[in-house]
């Protein structure tokens, strides 16, 4: 059974850009009201501008700055019945190399961000009796990528967080959605190094899923493209030397030798100048 979008009131957590952005746009485009939440606010009127939805300041890594923004969309727009758990960020790097700060901001972004958005919304969908809560993962939620270790270790968190609250949903009316897809083309991929085989999406090609998953709010995991979902099942039935073996052929093993360090100086410098500033995408 699919869910008509327009009228539905949508909050997207890091929607002022790359994959956030062109799932607000889509939602837009269903007649959906789109409420976007970035940490740079200006940026964030802009975009929101472009589209016709609305921007607020957004420190996912704030418990309260997440509270302030869930109740300023509904003062604006009314209940919220989609939250998109979108803010991410990555950095690249051998992990004995990572700094402290580095680690920590991805923690906090990635799983501790999502984390603080579910508690912000879930009370009043679960006393209203329906909602949909869509958290954006990654491939590497299933499978740990060798370059992006602690990224890989906070979207793991993000699918065993969700798989527990979905759980504890059951009977509510409330459902609960995780969207893995393979690397887009995006600031945060920028420089990093491709695998064999595996082709680069669009943003918009996520968002496309992320829109067909709240029409369609019984999808719980949402794999993009569809075909990594029996591939990534069947890895976990091969013993660990089949599976490094298969990692190296598609050359998922050689992502730091691969990474162009200078193509990513500019989104990793804004990343880590951003923790001490609060992060929404």
């Amino acid at each position: 059974m699919s869910t008509k979008l327009t009228g539905k009131v949508v909050a997207i957590a890091g929607g002022s850009r790359g994959i956030g952005l062109a799932t607000a746009e889509r939602f837009r485009a269903a007649g959906a009201k789109v409420a976007i939440g970035a940490r740079n606010l200006d940026h964030a009127r802009s975009a929101a501008g472009r589209i016709g939805a609305t921007a607020h300041r957004l420190d996912v890594t704030d418990p309260v700055s997440v509270q302030a923004f869930v109740k300023a969309v509904e003062a604006e727009h009314g209940d919220l019945d989609i939250l998109v758990n979108n803010a991410g960020e990555m950095l690249v790097g051998r992990f004995e190399h990572e700094s402290d700060d580095a680690t920590a901001h991805q923690i906090n972004v990635n799983l501790l961000g999502t984390l603080n958005g579910m508690k912000a919304v879930l009370p009043s969908m679960r006393a209203r009796g329906h909602g949909h809560v869509i958290n954006m993962v990654s491939a590497v939620g299933m499978i740990g990528l060798p370059g992006c270790a602690t990224y890989s270790a906070a979207k793991h968190g993000v699918v065993g967080l969700s798989e527990g609250v979905r759980a504890e949903l059951r009977g509510s009316g409330v459902r609960l959605s995780i969207v893995l897809p393979i690397p887009a083309r995006t600031e945060l991929t920028s420089g990093v190094g491709k695998g064999r085989f595996v082709p680069l999406l669009t943003a918009d090609d996520i968002a496309r899923k992320v829109v067909a998953t709240a029409r369609h709010p019984r999808r719980y995991n949402v794999y993009v493209p569809g075909w990594t979902n029996p591939v990534t099942r069947s890895l976990f039935l091969l013993p660990q030397s089949w599976r490094d073996a298969m990692g190296r052929f598609l050359k998922a093993d050689q992502l730091l030798r691969t990474t162009d360090a200078a193509a990513r100086r500019r989104y990793e410098e804004r990343v880590l100048t951003s923790s001490g500033n609060g992060a929404g995408a």
